[in-house]
């Protein structure tokens, strides 16, 4: 069975919007402020030659500042896929909504 944006939310227990997670580089705290689901190229087949796609996580992330208002400010954005490892290096689950 091919993974779907729901099996790449459940496998890298990546957070819902309005989540709040914590660099562990840093310890600077980040909001989820929105979800994509989207696709990524992949190798192209090898047998035919067609290109190939897999489903990715889009999120956005806004930096939280004490006194600026969500949305405005330092943000960013990362795609996860299920062959990465990017968000549990990265990142922790704070609180959620």
């Amino acid at each position: 069975m091919k993974p779907t944006h729901d099996d790449v939310m459940m496998e890298k227990r990546l957070p819902r919007v309005g989540q709040t997670v914590r660099s562990k580089r840093y310890g600077t705290l980040w909001r989820v402020m929105e979800k994509r689901e989207v696709w990524q190229n992949t190798e192209d087949d090898p047998e035919e030659g067609d290109p190939r796609m897999i489903p990715a996580i889009y999120l956005t992330y806004w930096k939280v500042q004490p006194g600026v208002l969500p949305g405005v400010g330092k943000m960013m954005g990362h795609m996860y896929t299920m062959h990465d490892t990017t968000f549990e290096t990265n990142w922790e689950i704070v609180e959620g909504d």
